[in-house]
């Protein structure tokens, strides 16, 4: 599954509650989201519309590290 090309912050943060993520805090445009499924986990996203393709890859192979899916299945779980 190809990645979304115009995501922007807010989609991806509401995508990301689907693994349990919540904002933690804001520092300029920065965004912390933290979980505690699985084990505590912090990701930051930067407040951009749209989140650039390097960028979104990242923090998608961050997430699927962390929960121990693949990133395709990741994909498909946030945005299939």
């Amino acid at each position: 599954m190809k990645l979304p090309r115009n995501i922007s912050a807010d989609e991806l943060i509401s995508s990301l509650k689907k693994f349990g993520y919540t904002v933690s805090r804001q520092k300029g445009s920065h965004i912390r989201l933290t979980t505690i499924s699985n084990g505590e986990h912090h990701l930051t996203i930067p407040n951009h519309s749209p989140i650039k393709l390097g960028t979104l890859s990242s923090i998608l192979n961050d997430v699927a590290a962390h929960f121990k899916l693949s990133r395709e299945e990741t994909v498909k779980k946030l945005f299939g």
